[in-house]
């Protein structure tokens, strides 16, 4: 008899599906990152903000080299995205609404309060708003001030400040509305359409003329000289570089979205006014 006339195997299990893994490597820096935004909420929580600052710096430089593992060993999957995802909205929109709160904020009561909510807010947006983007946007360009700057904006303050010596910042009413001034303006400036360079393009598989590592060497220099102040500067400059890029497009008469018209690889010709 054929086998595939015997009636027995109609009664043969389906073969079972494969179950699928999730890569190692890229999603040890994610959970670090996230651990870094934990931790600094904890650490705000006992007073600490000189260490929230670092949680929330450190979970930077993990941020932007999970997806460059990846790539570079090949491991990029859906699950390492929304991981990233989500471990962003904790690290750099969530753990800072809480720390500069807890820092200033909640001495203006109902406006302190409201300023950190709605830079929670605007980072749930952008980041939805990425995710949603991705493929239409000009590579070269985040569209906003991307929320890990947003927060080292938010933190930078708070380091600088307490490095600074001051303590018990929610009873000094002019730091408590600079925060308040910082907090909103990282918050809606996440959710603009300015333009903010992305260094996505700068690849390190390429040579480079030896002054760059020169370069290099004396920017980790001067950033030891004295990290609070250097950190915040660095992240002041790029956090108005995107207004500065658009006043810039827009009085040459340049394209100032970086929204293509198409889902092509987006140019200079493919980006609309």
């Amino acid at each position: 008899m054929n086998s595939a006339d015997d009636p027995r195997n109609d009664d043969a299990p389906p073969p079972r599906p494969r179950r699928k893994g999730i890569y190692i490597l890229p999603n040890l820096f994610t959970v670090a990152a996230l651990f870094g935004g934990f931790y600094a909420i904890v650490m705000a929580m006992n007073g600490r903000f000189e260490q929230s600052a670092i949680g929330i710096f450190a979970a930077m430089v993990l941020d932007s080299l999970d997806g460059r593992v990846a790539r570079m060993t090949n491991t990029q999957s859906t699950f390492g995205e929304q991981m990233d995802s989500l471990s962003d909205m904790v690290s750099f929109g969530a753990a800072p609404a809480l720390v500069i709160y807890v820092w200033a904020l909640q001495g203006l009561g109902k406006p302190g309060w409201i300023a950190a909510f709605v830079y929670c807010a605007c980072a749930a947006l952008r980041l939805a708003r990425f995710n949603t983007n991705i493929a239409v946007v000009d590579r070269r360009f985040f569209q906003g001030l991307p929320s890990p700057a947003a927060a080292a904006l938010v933190i930078g303050l708070v380091w600088v400040m307490d490095d600074l010596g001051y303590k018990q910042v929610h009873e000094l009413d002019w730091l408590a509305w600079t925060a308040f001034g910082f907090t909103l303006y990282a918050g809606l400036t996440m959710v603009t359409n300015a333009p903010f360079y992305s260094f996505k393009d700068v690849s390190f598989k390429r040579t480079v003329p030896f002054i760059v590592i020169v370069a290099i060497a004396l920017a980790f220099a001067v950033i030891s000289f004295h990290p609070p102040l250097v950190l915040f500067a660095v992240f002041m400059v790029y956090g108005v570089s995107g207004y500065v890029v658009y006043a810039w497009r827009k009085s040459k008469g340049a394209p100032v979205s970086v929204i293509a018209v198409s889902t092509d690889e987006p140019d200079e010709k493919g980006l609309h006014q």
